[in-house]
């Protein structure tokens, strides 16, 4: 059975008005939960007999999206499948909902790998019902996209203090000389996580010991949370990933136990205290492929059911591209050279021939 994702229940369309900036997708994640049970993802059938080789086509095309993982994803790919499996493949440039459209309506590109379906559950939704495009399974492993995060060095310290209800009895460990108050570093004022975290610190008890810090943009964000770690002070963090920043700063996403669906939701407005804590929603991203490559490369679709790269891996890959001032694909030919005990697994047995 299927059901549609609508933003127009329980009134989160408003909410989305009243909080408009750069996150604002953050806030469509709040639905996320719901949005996996409710987006059409469906089992792949029984692969049928490839044709003109194991990609079954003479050119198998990949969709780059516009972001730094979604770029290198596609480039490791392409690397890969074309040493493994003798195929000629071709990066294409790629779009969130487009490339999903254009997968159902023209059967190309072959693949999308991150293709956040959770963020464009109509254009997620229309392409699957289309019978065009299906998912090989999760683009990552290992970790929330979005957390509290603190320093390694903080857990290190403190080893009690590994999930956001442990602050209550480890709030101390943020605060200032003379009694001052913990502060937590959240998001910019106008992005809708900004009103998630206040809300959430309230949930989890932690209102009356930590004063919110709102950044007044991305860069002022990064630029605080980097100088606290470069004076190896203790800091607490609202953050997501996949993320250079994360790798580099060595930051620990805390457990913040389970999703709960309504607390979220109430914490998404601003007239609303959640009294119950609850985890950021985990986000619907995977491997999206032409439905053709179930059926006619099924060596292909097994290996992109395969391929779930661990976030943490990506937070590495995308800090070694800022360091070496590196293109996509030599981050693609850094990943392969040297961590083939991740890709491995992934390719599997190689075919005859």
């Amino acid at each position: 059975m299927s059901v549609w994702v609508n933003l127009q229940s329980k009134g989160i369309a408003p909410v989305i008005r009243r909080l408009p900036g750069l996150l604002i997708a953050v806030l469509l994640s709040l639905v996320a939960s719901h949005a996996v049970a409710q987006l059409q993802v469906l089992e792949p059938s029984v692969p049928g007999t490839g044709m003109e080789g194991p990609c079954a086509t003479p050119e198998f095309t990949i969709a780059a999206m516009p972001w730094p993982s979604g770029t290198i994803l596609a480039h490791i790919h392409a690397r890969l499948i074309e040493e493994n499996f003798g195929c000629r493949v071709r990066v294409v440039t790629g779009d969130p909902s487009a490339t999903l459209s254009a997968m159902a309506a023209t059967r190309q590109p072959a693949a999308a790998p991150e293709s956040w379906a959770s963020r464009v559950p109509e254009a997620w939704n229309a392409a699957v019902q289309a019978g065009g495009v299906r998912s090989a399974g999760p683009t990552f492993s290992g970790g929330p996209l979005e957390a509290w995060f603190v320093p390694a060095y903080v857990v290190a310290n403190n080893p009690g203090l590994t999930s956001a209800s442990a602050l209550a009895d480890h709030w101390q460990v943020f605060a200032g000389e003379e009694g001052e108050e913990a502060r937590f570093l959240s998001c910019p004022e106008d992005w809708a996580c900004s009103m998630l975290n206040r809300n959430l610190l309230s949930a989890f008890g932690l209102g009356e010991h930590f004063a919110l810090v709102e950044p007044t943009d991305r860069a002022d964000l990064d630029q605080t949370l980097a100088a606290s770690v470069a004076e190896n002070r203790p800091v607490l963090a609202y953050y997501w990933q996949p993320n250079a920043l994360v790798a580099r700063l060595d930051l620990v996403a805390l457990d913040m136990g389970g999703f709960d669906e309504n607390a979220m939701f109430c914490a998404a407005q601003p007239d609303c205290v959640p009294f119950t804590p609850s985890s950021f929603p985990e986000e619907t991203v995977v491997n999206a492929l032409a439905d053709w490559v179930f059926s006619d490369a099924p060596l292909i679709a097994g290996y992109f059911e395969r391929a779930r790269m661990p976030i943490a891996e990506m937070n590495q890959l995308l800090a070694w591209q800022i360091d070496n001032s590196a293109e996509a694909g030599e981050v693609a030919e850094h990943f392969v050279a040297t961590r083939q005990e991740v890709w491995q697994g992934w390719v599997g047995e190689r075919p005859d021939g």
